[in-house]
C-alpha cells in the first residue's frame, strides 16, 4: 500500500507517519520509485503499536524509539529480549540510599520479594526500572506516614504474581518470537491503565458497600458522589 492508504487505514495523518519514519519509530517502506515507497501489514501493525505507546501509554517519542530498538535487538536471547523491551519504558531514579525513608522502603520491598521467592539480589531485579520505581513509591508512602511495610505490600505482590501468569499466557500465545516481544511491550503499556482503572472502580464499589451510596442527584456510578459547585460558583442562567 502507498502512504495515503497507510494513513487512511491507520487513522494517522500522513505528516505524522513521515515524522515517525524520520525518527526511526516506523521501518522504511519498500522503495518503488525515487519519491514513493510501498508499505505492508507489518507497517500498519507497527504504526498502531507506536500510537498506542504514545497516545495511551503516554510514552515519549524518544522513549518509544528505545523500546522499539530493544524489541528488535535480535542479538539478545529470548528472555533478555522480552525484558529489554519493557526495561526501555520510562521509570524513575531510585531514592537516595542515605534517606531513612528510602532505607525503610528497601527493607520492605526486599522483604516482599523474598516472601514471594523472588531474589532481590538478582541483577535483572535489582537493576530494573520497576524495582527503582517501587522503591521510590514506597519511600514516598513512608514519608507521609502511611503503612507500607512488608506485610502491607505483600497482598499487592501476591496479586501481581497471579496476574503475571495471565499476562505471560497472553504473551506466549503469540506464535513467533517477534510477536511475543511486541506483545510484552503492548500488554505492559496498555494493561497498566486497565489495571489502574479497575482498581479505582473497585474502590468506588467498596466505598459504596461500606458507607452506602446516596443514589440521588449528583451521585456517580456505584454511589460515588460527584462534587457539585457551591451556589455562588454556579454560572447564572438567563433571568426569568
Amino acid at each position: 500500500m502507498r502512504l495515503a492508504e497507510l494513513s487512511e487505514r491507520s487513522g494517522v495523518p500522513a505528516a505524522t507517519i513521515k515524522y515517525y519514519l524520520r525518527e526511526g519509530l516506523l521501518q522504511p517502506g519498500r522503495r518503488v520509485s525515487a519519491t514513493q515507497a510501498a508499505y505492508d501489514e507489518g507497517h500498519l501493525r507497527r504504526l498502531r503499536l507506536v500510537r498506542a505507546l504514545i497516545q495511551v501509554g503516554g510514552v515519549s517519542v524518544a522513549d518509544a524509539r528505545e523500546v522499539i530498538a530493544a524489541a528488535e535487538d535480535t542479538s539478545l536471547d529470548h528472555h533478555t529480549r522480552l525484558g529489554a523491551a519493557t526495561w526501555a519504558l520510562p521509570g524513575v531514579p531510585a531514592p537516595d540510599s542515605g534517606d531513612e525513608a528510602a532505607e525503610a522502603a528497601r527493607g520492605a520491598v526486599d522483604g516482599v520479594l523474598a516472601r514471594l521467592g523472588w531474589d532481590p539480589e538478582r541483577v535483572e531485579v535489582a537493576a530494573s526500572p520497576a524495582y527503582r520505581t517501587l522503591l521510590h513509591s514506597v519511600a514516598a508512602l513512608a514519608r507521609l506516614g502511611y503503612p507500607c511495610g512488608t506485610e502491607h505490600l505483600l497482598p499487592y505482590g501476591r496479586l501481581a504474581a497471579e496476574l503475571a501468569v495471565t499476562d505471560l499466557d497472553l504473551v506466549f500465545a503469540e506464535p513467533t518470537v517477534d510477536g511475543q516481544v511486541e506483545a510484552a511491550v503492548a500488554l505492559t503499556v496498555l494493561y497498566e491503565p486497565v489495571l489502574l482503572s479497575l482498581r479505582r472502580l473497585a474502590h468506588a464499589e467498596e466505598s459504596a458497600r461500606r458507607i452506602g451510596g446516596g443514589g440521588g442527584e449528583g451521585d456517580g456510578p456505584a454511589g460515588l458522589s460527584r462534587p457539585t459547585p457551591a451556589a455562588g460558583d454556579r454560572e447564572s442562567g438567563p433571568s426569568r
